[in-house]
């Protein structure tokens, strides 16, 4: 009996380190809805944080692709006065890169919810666009 509850609390203490840790990464950046996030999308910066290879396949119109795996050495071109909008393929990355942001001193973070594979507007791509 007491091993059992030794187990139990164990188990709870880890599943609220991992919500703490979830809320902590989401306080680093503001999630929106696909009609909000379409709203002002010409008066942001547009980051897509997938791989070269799917941001060509398509991706939101006007965005620009910096790939999670190079983020740390580019989001330094990213401007500190002007909104950015982060997105990848169902809305995990942009919380890490949000973190990295805050860490250099940016404020103005958003990501879409889900990611693109929910995106209902337009999508350019090298081929056509839809």
């Amino acid at each position: 009996m007491d091993t059992w509850m030794i187990i139990l609390i164990v188990a709870v203490v880890i599943i609220l380190l991992f919500l703490l840790n979830g809320y902590r990464n989401m306080r680093n950046v503001t999630s929106l809805p696909e009609e909000e996030f379409k709203k002002n999308l010409r008066k942001v910066q547009l980051i897509d944080l997938r791989e070269k290879e799917k941001y060509e396949y398509g991706h939101i119109m006007g965005a620009r692709n910096i790939p999670m795996m190079n983020f740390s050495m580019k989001m330094n071109s990213l401007r500190k006065d002007q909104p950015i909008y982060l997105y990848d393929q169902n809305g995990r990355l942009p919380i890490r890169a949000a973190k990295m942001l805050r860490k250099k001193g940016y404020t103005d973070i958003y990501m879409l919810k889900s990611g693109i594979r929910k995106w209902s507007g337009k999508i350019k791509s090298k081929s056509k666009s839809k």
